[in-house]
């Protein structure tokens, strides 16, 4: 990743396990013809599944990674290391010609990831230091591909759409914490002021009461 942005971003391929990414390709998920997003969370934390829209085998699974995400969290945030509380494993299927507007991340997410499933082909995430997204960097779609970074409020802007061709299947994969007073802390952040900027977006208080 370029050394214009100014947080920093971990990409790693190849990051699922054969078995495990197959088996989430291979996820029967259908959406409606007028649904931009179909969204699927799946909560864990240690071996107590809190939520679960896939089947609970292959969401232990998936937690197997958790000692892997928790070292990037480390290597990324180390200030917010100590707030896990539990993961959020998110299915979600974009609509071939639907965009999401770029964002910061909600502030319950310690650790932001996305690791692309299907198609082959598909457009990946843009990254930038600002809303406007401009001088932005773009993180190209590649099946199995997983990036990472700790979002930081209006400094980790990002954004993604579908490609204009086929729908986008991808496994976000947070690590969250529920104590947001001390994720603002560690951020050297207002939280009176950020939680309320969510509240009156337009775009991201939909997308925080989905994410939370």
């Amino acid at each position: 990743m370029n050394s214009k942005l100014t947080y920093k971003i971990k990409i790693i391929d190849n990051f699922l396990d054969k078995d495990d990414f197959d088996a989430l390709c291979n996820l029967k998920i259908e959406k409606k013809d007028n649904e931009k997003f179909k969204v699927f969370h799946n909560e864990i934390t240690g071996n107590k599944i809190l939520k679960s829209s896939i089947d609970e085998k292959l969401l232990i699974r998936l937690n197997k990674y958790h000692l892997r995400t928790m070292e990037i969290l480390r290597e990324l945030c180390p200030e917010k290391f100590d707030l896990y509380d539990y993961s959020d494993f998110v299915i979600i299927l974009t609509d071939k010609d639907a965009k999401f507007p770029f964002h910061d991340d909600t502030p319950n997410k310690l650790l932001s990831g996305v690791i692309y499933l299907t198609p082959e082909k598909n457009s990946g995430t843009i990254f930038s230091n600002n809303k406007k997204g401009s001088n932005y960097e773009k993180v190209d779609w590649k099946q199995n591909r997983a990036v990472f970074f700790s979002r930081k409020e209006r400094e980790t802007w990002h954004a993604y759409e579908g490609d204009g061709v086929n729908n986008r299947l991808a496994l976000v994969y947070n690590l969250n914490s529920k104590r947001l007073k001390e994720v603002y802390k560690a951020e050297k952040k207002n939280y009176f002021y950020g939680n309320l900027r969510y509240k009156i977006n337009p775009y991201l208080s939909r997308f925080f009461k989905i994410t939370i």
